[in-house]
Order: C-alpha cells, then sequence, then structure tokens
C-alpha cells in the first residue's frame, strides 16, 4: 500500500515537466508580462503626447485650464518616464 501512495503522490510532478498543458500556463505567464509592459509603454507614450500638447497650446487655452505658460513649457520639457 505504501508504494501505490508514493507513486500517487510523485506522479503529478512528474507529468507536470512533462506535459504540454504545463508550457501552455508558461506561454500564458509571458504573453501576461508581455501585455503588462506594453500597456505600461502605452501610458507612458501617452502621458508624453499630452505634455507635448500642453506646449502647442496658446495663452488663452492654458488660461482656460489654468496653467501658465512656464508650468506647461515645464511639463512639457518632462521625460516621457516621469
Amino acid at each position: 500500500m505504501d508504494t501505490i501512495d508514493t507513486i500517487r503522490y510523485a506522479g503529478p510532478a512528474f507529468r507536470a515537466q512533462n506535459d504540454p498543458q504545463s508550457r501552455r500556463g508558461f506561454v500564458g505567464r509571458l504573453v501576461f508580462v508581455l501585455r503588462s509592459v506594453a500597456r505600461q509603454i502605452d501610458h507612458m507614450l501617452e502621458r508624453r503626447r499630452g505634455r507635448l500638447a500642453l506646449m502647442e497650446m496658446t495663452d488663452e487655452q492654458l488660461k482656460d485650464i489654468g496653467i501658465s505658460r512656464c508650468d506647461a513649457h515645464r511639463e512639457g520639457i518632462r521625460s516621457f518616464w516621469e
């Protein structure tokens, strides 16, 4: 009876190493990480586009949103990762 319990206990670990479904788990995690990185890069670039748009606004437009030309310039020259 002890031998059967040992084989049954060791069985799933052995199958996990040779099972194609475990590879799907790795690929799924890899896809998740790559999508997360892509979303983060997209967010940083969107923030950069917004900062550049501030620099292109007229003084009247900046006054409407309550930002001075100096503040818009200071924000516009920041790096995209900040």
